[in-house]
């Protein structure tokens, strides 16, 4: 019987990069359910805020539009899954917990930014009277969430950390 070599507990060492067999499938079965096996992120979750941006690029044509925004409600990554009917949700959860530090940092900092606007600008549409007003709102914010949607997109399929820092830095 032979053993596998672990790294000690207590060492200050990284875990070197899979390549057992076992990481093989550990990383078919995180394709097989659209996450990202590199970053351990799935695209699914950029849903939620897509769907506030589709809301949002109605208002200018729709005004009535803007109270099917103000019902859009922030949601973690985790309560996203939890929520949706996403077949591996479980599986996505676990992996984005495990994911890497900086790339969870790099994700979270744009997602908080985005529930950050789309909240701001929730709020100055309920106190909104007019819908010129809504109108404007609406363009402005999906000019600002919609690059950053497309960031944490980068993110998720493991582009670059400098652009996602410039981003943030502006």
């Amino acid at each position: 019987m032979t053993s596998m070599a672990t790294t000690d507990a207590r060492s200050d060492r990284p875990m070197p990069p899979p390549t057992s067999r076992i990481d093989q499938a550990r990383a078919e079965q995180l394709r097989a359910a659209n996450i990202n096996p590199r970053t351990g992120l799935a695209t699914d979750y950029l849903n939620h805020f897509n769907e506030a941006v589709m809301l949002l690029e109605m208002v200018p044509d729709m005004p009535e539009c803007a109270e099917d925004f103000l019902t859009w409600t922030p949601l973690s990554y985790a309560e996203h899954f939890w929520a949706s009917n996403f077949k591996a949700r479980d599986l996505a959860i676990e992996a984005y917990e495990c994911a890497d530090p900086k790339v969870r940092a790099n994700f979270d900092n744009l997602t908080a930014t985005m529930t950050s606007i789309l909240t701001a600008v929730g709020n100055a549409m309920r106190e909104a009277q007019q819908d010129k007003t809504r109108a404007t709102l609406a363009e402005q914010a999906t000019a600002w969430v919609k690059p950053l949607v497309a960031l944490a997109g980068g993110v998720i399929n493991g582009n670059s950390d400098n652009d996602v820092e410039a981003a943030m830095s502006n």
